[in-house]
């Protein structure tokens, strides 16, 4: 099979899409993976033929922006910069790569151009999400910062707040260009974007597992859930000597991570250190941006570029985040106890989910100080509760050793699914 996969955004929705490409391939499909020029290194690397879909300087503007990490501004920047944007060129890449009958598209809701080709050149598409906040529900709304649906309202309150975001902001912004250019292959003009048309009428592929999300009753029926990718480049990267020399010369550090798009995180790093004095703890700061880090560390706190997750959280003594879902996967697999400080996108809504689960706390941007920082980081660590409910899930993620097949084979069946079911709502 000609299997396409499209990733638009940070590394966070890079590498689940990488795990899916080395997935596939060992199973013996062609793989191309369609994303930003920036991480072309890292698809060298695992030897993933990559298409670009936008340039590095794209990638570095974008996330130079604060905006990004505002969640009054995130959405519209979302919906410009990685929806409208790469629509046209992302449908001209597809024309030129497919392979009737033998070509799968797998991408993220995002990437509008995928759909549209799914109707208007009958190429088979799987949508990806990497996590539930994507999914609307009456009963089980997503929490989404600002936004006044919740589990607490009347279903027709939640049913008008979808409603009234899609009428007023989603469509208003997207319906005009996306129509148009829906013309130009001449598909009738469509609306209700999120609601009615962005998720593929064939097959939806969650990467995440039941137990996070549960399984509301109005979840869309095509939708599976397999469970979390889990990559983070580990397979490729050993362990630095200097990190390694760190962790075995003393108890567990405490983990900070901003997310590896933060370029904004000098009062994250700034909080953490006044925390970690304050408690007399060991901490790990870990950005590729080391203006962001105070510059007066004492011994007992490190600051790293990068380190695989999977290498490092299993030896922490907490996690402490802004609640990417790679991240959370991440810090869930290891066992540990997570502090998270969300701020836009879905980190609100993932951050709820483990509390509900019990392995983590939150806290808001304004109470991010080091004060509370520490109170909350003694109360995850010196509780066993936490730690306790950490180690259960993560043998609940050991115990599912083949979420990555599972995941291939939703991709692998599309190809075979009616595409003259997909049509577009009038």
């Amino acid at each position: 099979m000609n299997i396409i996969l499209i990733a638009i955004g940070s590394a966070g929705d890079v590498h689940p899409m990488v795990s899916l490409g080395l997935g596939l391939r060992a199973r013996g499909h062609r793989i191309t993976l369609i994303t930003n020029g920036h991480f072309r290194p890292l698809a060298e690397r695992v030897g993933l033929d990559l298409v670009e879909l936008g340039t590095v300087e794209d990638y570095e503007e974008v996330i130079s922006r604060p905006e990004v990490w505002d969640p009054a501004k995130a959405p519209r920047l979302v919906l410009e910069w990685a929806t409208l944007k790469p629509m046209r060129p992302t449908v001209e890449i597809l024309q030129e790569l497919n392979v009737p009958g033998e070509t799968v598209v797998a991408a993220p809701v995002t990437a509008f151009g995928a759909r549209i080709a799914q109707e208007a050149l009958g190429i088979p598409l799987v949508s990806v999400l990497l996590q539930p906040a994507i999914l609307r529900s009456l009963t089980h709304p997503p929490i989404l910062a600002g936004f006044p649906a919740s589990r607490s309202m009347p279903q027709i309150w939640n049913r008008w707040m979808y409603w009234l975001a899609d009428v007023a902001f989603v469509d208003r912004l997207v319906a005009p260009e996306t129509n148009a250019f829906r013309a130009e292959f001449g598909l009738p003009p469509t609306r209700r974007f999120f609601s009615e048309w962005m998720l593929s009428p064939a097959r939806i592929l969650g990467l995440f597992p039941e137990w996070l999300a549960g399984r509301p009753a109005d979840w869309p029926a095509q939708l599976r859930l397999t469970g979390f990718p889990l990559y983070d480049e580990s397979d490729r990267v050993e362990l630095a000597a200097e990190v390694e020399d760190f962790l075995a010369a003393g108890a567990p550090p405490i983990v900070f991570t901003p997310g590896s798009a933060m370029r904004h995180g000098h009062a994250f790093f700034t909080q953490a250190v006044d925390a970690c004095r304050r408690m007399g703890h060991r901490a790990v700061l870990i950005s590729r941006f080391r203006e962001q880090i105070p510059y007066d560390l004492p011994p007992e706190i490190r600051a790293f570029d990068f380190v695989p997750f999977s290498q490092i959280f299993p030896r922490a003594a907490a996690v402490v985040h802004h609640g990417g879902i790679g991240t959370s996967a991440q810090g869930l697999a290891a066992g540990v106890p997570q502090l998270i400080m969300p701020l836009a996108h879905d980190q609100h809504d993932n951050a709820a989910r483990l509390e509900r689960l019990g392995v983590a706390r939150s806290l808001p941007v304004r109470r991010f100080q080091g004060s509370v920082v520490a109170d909350r980081l003694r109360e995850l660590i010196g509780s066993p509760k936490f730690r306790q409910q950490a180690r259960q899930y993560a043998a609940e993620l050991l115990r599912n050793q083949d979420s990555l097949a599972q995941s291939c084979q939703v991709i692998e069946e599309a190809v075979s699914l009616d595409t003259q079911t997909v049509k577009s709502p009038r």
